[in-house]
C-alpha cells in the first residue's frame, strides 16, 4: 500500500476534549483553534467569565474568537448576583448535552480545575446546604476568617489542605459539610483532585507552562487589562447596580474598587493584582500537575495553532 492508498486518520476518540492551562498561557487562542479542526463548540469553564459587563477584567472571548467559534456560558450572569459551582454544573452540562446531541464534539476550555470537573464529570456535595448554619458561619468569617480556616484545619485537615484557605464560600461550604457528617470528608466527598469520565468520555489536555518569562507575561497582562479600560468596566458595574461577594472575588474587581472608592491608587491595584494573578497561577500549576492521564503540551514559545495540531494528531492516534 502507497502512502496516497493508506486510510486517512479516523476521528478523534473522544468527542468532547478538556482542555487546562493556567492563566497567561494563551489556553483561549489553543482552544479556539482546536475547535476550528475539530468543528467543535467551545464550553468555558470558569466561575467569572460567566459574569456580564466585565470582559476585559475576566479575560472573556474577543469578538474575533467568537466570530470563529460557538461558545457557551459566556457573560450570561448578573454581576448582582451569587454564583455557585453547583449552578454552573447545570448549565454546562445542559450546553455540552446540547451540542453533543446535534452531533457537534465539544471543548471544555478552562483554567479552573473545579469548574472543569464540574462540567465533565459529576460533583458529590455532602448532604443538602444548611441555611441557618450557612448564615452562622458567614457571619462567623466576616468577624474572624481565620478563626474559621483554624477550626477546618482542626476537623478536617485532608480537606482544609486541598481547598484555598482565602475563599470564602469554599471554607464555608467545606466547613458546612464536617459539621453536618460530624467527621471528615471522605476522599469521594471532597471530590479529590479528578474523578474520570463520570459523565462524559473524554480527552484531558494540559498546557504545560513555560518556565521562562511567564511572570513577565502576567504582569504585561495586567498593564493590558488596565490600558483597555478596567478601571471604567468595574466603575459602570458598580452604578449599574451592587456586586455579588462571587464576582467581587475576580482579580481586579475589590482592588479598583478601592480605587474608585480613593482608598486606593491605580499603581496599587496593579501591584495588588500581579500579586494575586501570581498566585492564582501557582494554584493551577500544582492542581494541573496532579491530572492523570492528561495529553501534555508544552506551551512556551509554539503558536496556538501549532500546539491545537499537535493536540489533534495526539486525539487522533
Amino acid at each position: 500500500m502507497t502512502v496516497a492508498d493508506a486510510p486517512a486518520p479516523g476521528p478523534p476518540r473522544a468527542v468532547v476534549v478538556g482542555l487546562f492551562g493556567a492563566t497567561g498561557l494563551g489556553k483561549t487562542d489553543v482552544a479556539v483553534a482546536l475547535a476550528e479542526r475539530l468543528g467543535a463548540e467551545i464550553v468555558v469553564a470558569d466561575s467569572m467569565q460567566v459574569y456580564r459587563g466585565l470582559p476585559v477584567l475576566t479575560n472573556q472571548p474577543s469578538a474575533d474568537h467568537l466570530r470563529r467559534v460557538r461558545y457557551h456560558l459566556v457573560g450570561i450572569v448578573d454581576p448582582a448576583k451569587d454564583w455557585s459551582v453547583a449552578e454552573y454544573a447545570v448549565v454546562a452540562h445542559a450546553a455540552i448535552d446540547d451540542a453533543l446531541g446535534r452531533g457537534v464534539p465539544v471543548v471544555v476550555e478552562g483554567g479552573s480545575g473545579l469548574y472543569l470537573r464540574a462540567a465533565l464529570g459529576e460533583l458529590a456535595f455532602a448532604g443538602d446546604p444548611d441555611a441557618a448554619l450557612r448564615r452562622e458561619l458567614e457571619t462567623a468569617w466576616q468577624r474572624d476568617p481565620g478563626a474559621l480556616v483554624g477550626e477546618l484545619h482542626a476537623l478536617d485537615p485532608a480537606t482544609a489542605a486541598w481547598i484555598d484557605p482565602a475563599n470564602p464560600r469554599r471554607v464555608i461550604r467545606a466547613l458546612e459539610a464536617v459539621r453536618t457528617l460530624g467527621r471528615p470528608l471522605g476522599a469521594r466527598e471532597r471530590g479529590g483532585l479528578w474523578r474520570p469520565a463520570e459523565r462524559y468520555a473524554h480527552t484531558l489536555a494540559a498546557l504545560e507552562p513555560e518556565r521562562e518569562g511567564l511572570r513577565a507575561r502576567l504582569d504585561a497582562r495586567v498593564d493590558s487589562m488596565l490600558a483597555r479600560g478596567a478601571l471604567d468596566e468595574v466603575r459602570r458595574a458598580r452604578d449599574a447596580g451592587p456586586l455579588s461577594r462571587t464576582v467581587r472575588q475576580a482579580i481586579g474587581v475589590r482592588e479598583l474598587l478601592a480605587v474608585l472608592d480613593g482608598a486606593a491608587t491605580v499603581d496599587d491595584a496593579a501591584a495588588a493584582m500581579r500579586t494575586r494573578t501570581h498566585a492564582l497561577v501557582r494554584r493551577q500549576v500544582t492542581w494541573m500537575r496532579k491530572l492523570p492521564d492528561a495529553l501534555r503540551e508544552p506551551a512556551a514559545g509554539r503558536a496556538p495553532e501549532e500546539i491545537a495540531t499537535a493536540l489533534l494528531e495526539r486525539l487522533r492516534a
